[in-house]
């Protein structure tokens, strides 16, 4: 197996970051031909999700996410206000996600991106762990 894990700047503003050239980087550098590509974020608020990016798709789940999981009204206290939602967020929106590899590549739909789902303020930066499998 081949592993790594990687940084991604987030900022301060609730972001859904792509990872699909990050991806097709790491599976080069694992020499990847059939196997399984398994993401995962170490963090309590933060998930992973395969969609559609820059046609709107993006910024449609970060207000959906915002319509299920209002910032108001959460037990959960610390942090900026409306954090206990972020602590809710990978339940929704998984820490994990497991791709096909094929040929080398990842076997995504035409469409679809790998992206990392923050709605954290307070933690502008967040790692994501990369693993190949080989078959």
């Amino acid at each position: 197996m081949h592993s790594e894990e990687i940084q991604i700047k987030t900022g301060a503003t609730e972001v859904v970051h792509d990872l699909t050239a990050e991806c097709e980087r790491f599976l080069r550098a694992a020499g990847a031909g059939e196997g399984l590509l398994n993401l995962w974020v170490p963090h309590a608020t933060a998930g992973l999700a395969v969609l559609e990016t820059g046609a709107g798709s993006d910024e449609d789940l970060l207000a959906t996410l915002e319509r299920l999981l209002p910032r108001q009204g959460w037990r959960h206290q610390h942090g900026s206000p409306g954090h206990g939602r972020d602590h809710v967020l990978p339940a929704l929106v998984p820490p994990y996600a497991t791709i096909p590899v094929l040929g080398g590549r990842m076997a995504l739909g035409t469409w679809q991106s790998v992206c990392l789902v923050d709605t954290n303020r307070d933690n502008p930066v967040r790692r994501v762990r990369l693993s190949y499998l080989p078959g």
